[in-house]
C-alpha cells in the first residue's frame, strides 16, 4: 500500500519507519491498522514516531481503526491526541452537552442511548469546521454503539442530481432555539453567560440571532452544504441536514417537541438555502443513502480512530451501556466563501 506525500491534515512527509504495523482493508469496514503485541509501552511516543503514517493513511482512505494500542484513561488519550494533532480546537455551538476532560478532549455528545445518532460531519454547520476527528474507546459497549461511517463523495453522487444542485445553490439553514431542557443551552453552547459575548460570537461567524422573551435565544444560520476536498477535489456531501431535521426525530419524540415548543421553535431543525421546509422524504432519502454507503466495524476497549471530517460522515449507532468514546477535533477548514444569508430571518434578529 502506497501512502500520498502530503497530507492537507498533516504538513510533514509520511513516516517510513521500518516497525510499521499492517493494515487490513475488507469490504463493509474501515481500513484497521493493527499494533503489534505487547502494545508500546509510551503510547504518546508510538503516535509521535507513526503520525504522518496514520495521517497518510486517513488522506488514503478517509479514516483508520488502530487496534491494540489498549488506551485506557482519559489522560492517555489527551497525550495521545496532543501527538497526533498538537492544536486540538475548542468545541463551540455543540447541540448537545459534553464533558470536558482536558483542553480539546471532550466525552461523546450526550444522546439517548436507545436513539441513534444518523449520519453526519461534526460541526459542519460552524464557520469553521474541524478537518480532523480523532475518537477513542476507553469502554466498548456490550452491543451496538459503533461509529459507522460513510464517504460523502460517493453519497453526493447517489443522491438525485437535482437535490443537490438545489443544495447547493442555495446552502441549507439551521436553526436552533437554545433552552435549558433540550440539548445544550446557549450557555453551555457558546462557553459564556456573557450575552455580549455570545453576541460577538454570533457576528463574527455569521449568524443571525434574537434573544427571547424568557431569555432564551433564537439562531440562524447558513452554510454550504457541498464542499470540494482540499486534497482530491472530489465534492462532497458536507453538512448535518438530515440529522438536525425535525423528521429524523423518533416520531413520539418530534410530537412531544412539536406539542411543547412549537414547529418554529424546536431546539434545532434545518432548511433549504432559501428558508422552504424539507419534507419528510427529503430526509428519508438522504438516511437511505447514506444506510447505503455505510461500512462500520465494532469499538473494541483501547481503540483509537481518525476520521477525515470532509471526506467522511459519521454516526452512532444504539447501544447497550455501557459505552465511553472520547473525541477531540483539529484542523479546523478555512470558511468557505458562500452568498450572502437571505435577508428573511427570525424576529428581533441582529446581525
Amino acid at each position: 500500500m502506497s501512502f500520498t506525500t502530503h497530507s492537507p491534515i498533516s504538513t510533514g512527509p509520511v513516516a517510513t519507519s521500518a516497525s510499521v504495523p499492517r493494515v487490513d482493508l475488507h469490504p463493509g469496514r474501515p481500513p484497521i491498522l493493527h499494533v503489534p503485541t505487547p502494545a508500546p509501552a509510551d503510547l504518546p511516543a508510538w503516535a509521535a514516531e507513526h503520525r504522518h503514517t496514520l495521517l497518510g493513511l486517513v488522506t488514503e482512505h478517509g479514516a483508520v481503526l488502530v487496534r491494540g494500542l489498549g488506551l485506557c484513561d482519559a489522560g492517555q488519550v489527551g497525550a495521545v491526541f496532543g501527538r497526533l494533532s498538537p492544536a486540538l480546537m475548542t468545541d463551540a455551538e455543540a447541540f448537545a452537552p459534553r464533558q470536558a476532560y482536558s483542553p480539546g478532549v471532550y466525552s461523546s455528545t450526550a444522546w439517548p442511548v436507545n436513539q441513534p445518532m444518523c449520519m453526519h460531519h461534526e460541526l459542519s454547520y460552524t464557520h469553521s469546521p474541524p478537518g480532523l476527528l480523532l475518537l477513542a474507546c476507553l469502554t466498548a459497549p456490550t452491543t451496538g454503539g459503533a461509529t459507522a461511517l460513510a464517504d460523502s463523495a460517493d453519497v453526493l453522487d447517489a443522491l438525485p442530481p437535482e437535490l443537490v444542485q438545489r443544495f447547493e445553490q442555495e446552502g441549507w439553514l439551521l436553526t436552533r432555539t437554545y433552552n435549558d431542557e433540550i440539548g445544550a443551552s446557549w450557555t453551555e453552547a457558546f462557553g459564556t453567560d456573557d450575552r455580549a459575548a455570545v453576541e460577538h460570537y454570533c457576528r463574527a461567524n455569521a449568524i443571525e440571532f434574537a434573544w427571547q422573551g424568557d431569555g432564551s435565544l433564537r439562531t440562524r444560520q447558513r452554510r454550504p452544504a457541498v464542499v470540494r476536498h482540499p486534497a482530491t477535489g472530489r465534492r462532497c456531501w458536507f453538512n448535518q441536514i438530515a440529522f438536525l431535521n425535525e423528521w429524523t426525530l423518533a416520531p413520539e419524540v418530534r410530537e412531544y417537541l412539536v406539542d411543547v415548543y412549537g414547529p418554529e421553535a424546536l431546539p434545532f431543525n434545518t432548511r433549504f438555502g432559501d428558508g422552504d421546509p424539507i419534507g419528510e422524504d427529503v430526509v428519508e432519502l438522504i438516511n437511505t443513502v447514506y444506510a447505503e454507503h455505510t461500512i462500520r466495524e465494532p469499538w473494541q476497549s483501547g481503540d483509537l480512530m481518525l476520521i477525515d471530517n470532509l471526506r467522511t460522515a459519521h454516526s452512532r449507532e444504539a447501544f447497550e451501556p455501557p459505552r465511553e468514546v472520547l473525541v477531540a477535533m483539529a484542523a479546523p477548514r478555512p470558511p468557505a466563501s458562500f452568498p450572502s444569508t437571505p435577508t428573511a430571518g427570525p424576529e428581533g434578529s441582529t446581525r
